[in-house]
């Protein structure tokens, strides 16, 4: 079950990275907004969107492991963070081997 949870929540986080990546840089080039001039919208806008995705990147990771150490479950909590960051990390060695073989 702790492995399930940990493939589900760094899977969760993933997704919600290249969904927001992707957003990011395709719909200022299909709207045209790089050839309009900077205004103050940009910086709160992307300061919003951090903070946003720390809360819920924060809460993929970390939401139910401090659940299950508050219920008393402390050595699953911690084998559960474990589990995700070790998923969430394998994840991300994928993506660069992904753009290591595109690349060359």
């Amino acid at each position: 079950m702790i492995k399930k949870y940990a493939v589900i929540n760094a899977a969760l986080t993933a997704l919600y990275i290249v969904l927001i990546s992707s957003f990011v840089f395709y719909v200022p080039k299909a709207l045209h907004l790089n050839d309009k001039p900077d205004n103050v919208f940009a910086p709160i806008i992307m300061l919003s969107l951090l903070v946003f995705s720390a809360a819920l990147v924060g809460f993929l990771i970390f939401g139910r492991p401090i659940m299950w150490y508050l219920d008393g479950k402390k050595q699953e909590a911690l084998k559960l963070l474990v589990s995700t960051l070790v998923t969430f990390f394998i994840i991300i060695l994928g993506l660069f081997l992904t753009l290591y073989l595109v690349t060359v």
